[in-house]
């Protein structure tokens, strides 16, 4: 007899909790997105302004502003240099205010890595 539905994986239960979260989470101009992603290998972060639909910022641990603050550390290191360097380009554009979006990842290790290293930088949520 087969099961009713069918197992769901991992991903597939992470892009069900952040759509869950996305339909009252919506980044503007004057307040975006700041929404993150993490592979298993390097950490990704975007500003993102949802009326236009277009990325203000994207940055990853591999990006020129970013590379060299890693030098020391493991992916947590990397993911708080992203947040660090993320705010610093967001001062340059204006943008001091922010609305997280963990992207259905718990709130943990490298993603409040990241969330932590951009309040340092001088965003707000």
């Amino acid at each position: 007899m087969r099961p009713v539905r069918k197992p769901r994986t991992a991903e597939e239960r992470r892009k069900r909790r952040h759509f869950r979260v996305r339909r009252s989470i919506s980044g503007t101009a004057a307040r975006p997105r700041l929404v993150v992603f993490r592979s298993l290998k390097h950490i990704y972060a975007q500003l993102v302004d949802d009326e236009r639909g277009a990325v203000l910022i994207g940055l990853a641990d591999r990006s020129e502003g970013v590379a060299a603050a890693e030098a020391k550390g493991g992916k947590t290191a990397r993911g708080f240099a992203v947040g660090v360097a993320l705010a610093a380009k967001a001062k340059e554009q204006g943008i001091t205010r922010v609305v997280f979006d963990r992207a259905g990842y718990a709130y943990h290790g490298r993603v409040k890595a990241v969330a932590d290293g951009a309040r340092k930088g001088g965003l707000e949520f």
